[in-house]
């Protein structure tokens, strides 16, 4: 009997294991959040890994963080964090300079236009999450988070 992945898939043939399953699974899956996710940020004029970079320079506030500190952050990690930081001045959205003690290091900041630009996503993403989550009860939730970070903790 096909599997729903099978099925949706149209794969006629078995997966190999129940991993290989799982793993195309996660990967189909992370497919649909991620365009879900870009279409609710795009209307904003930024990309997902720029929304990601506004999102860590908020919660850093009136410290800043080094750019490589940046990436380290990042949900999908970039080698390019650089061009992304340079897309983001452009726009006025964060803004940088040298580390007063270590010129080595940029220092980034998010602007008051890059603060508004997640006012306006704020409110959306909440309701998004939901709706994207919407097949998992609360408990079911609260162990996909679990599996999740022992996924990633097997591979740290």
């Amino acid at each position: 009997m096909p599997s729903a992945l099978q099925h949706e898939l149209r794969q006629r043939r078995p997966f190999q294991s129940a991993a290989h399953e799982a793993v195309v699974g996660l990967m189909r899956t992370a497919d649909l959040v991620r365009r879900r996710a870009a279409a609710l940020v795009e209307p904003h004029g930024i990309t997902l890994q720029q929304f990601n970079v506004l999102r860590i320079l908020r919660g850093a506030a009136e410290d800043g963080l080094p750019t490589l500190e940046v990436a380290e952050r990042m949900i999908e990690q970039t080698p390019g964090v650089t061009r992304l930081l340079d897309r983001l001045e452009t726009k006025e959205l964060v803004r940088r300079q040298r580390c007063p003690t270590d010129r080595r290091q940029h220092l980034c900041w998010i602007t008051a236009k890059g603060l508004a630009v997640l006012e306006k996503i704020d409110p959306l993403t909440g309701r998004a999450h939901e709706d994207t989550l919407k097949g998992l009860r609360q408990k079911d939730r609260v162990a996909f988070i679990r599996l999740l970070d022992a996924i990633r903790a097997a591979h740290q």
